[in-house]
């Protein structure tokens, strides 16, 4: 059975798949894995875990069995990252309601800042066992 934490992202935004790479390359241990929201694993985690108000401006973290979203997926994931970047988790004590004002703003308009693509990444073969829908 598959026990890596899964991301579920936006596979046609540049911010969204940028965050993806860094997350690959501060993750030496393999700990997650990736799956566009557009694709089949994508839409049936969502469904499976029955995540309210979903869109593709929403960032999804599964971990044991949990489903986090917006900041708290972000923060949750910074916990895991090699490196320092653990220290990020003391945002935490910002009220999520005030954390996730912020990330809607900038979710709403990465496309006008960041640009997207026509259609999901498809990643290279060094990384495809790390996407859902791309592992042989």
């Amino acid at each position: 059975m598959d026990n890596r934490h899964i991301v579920i992202f936006d596979g046609v935004c540049n911010l969204c798949n940028g965050s993806v790479n860094f997350i690959i390359k501060h993750d030496p241990k393999c700990l997650f894995a990736f799956t566009p929201a557009q694709s089949p694993s994508g839409q049936r985690l969502i469904k499976e875990f029955d995540v309210p108000e979903v869109g593709v401006d929403t960032f999804l973290l599964i971990k044991n069995g949990r489903c986090y979203f917006r900041t708290n997926a972000a923060l949750e994931i910074a916990k895991d990252l090699s490196g320092a970047w653990f220290l990020l988790y003391v945002f935490k004590i910002i009220p999520r309601p005030l954390r996730d004002y912020f990330y809607n703003l900038l979710a709403k308009n990465r496309y006008k800042l960041f640009g997207r693509k026509e259609a999901c990444m498809i990643p290279t073969s060094k990384v495809k066992n790390r996407f859902l829908d791309y592992s042989d």
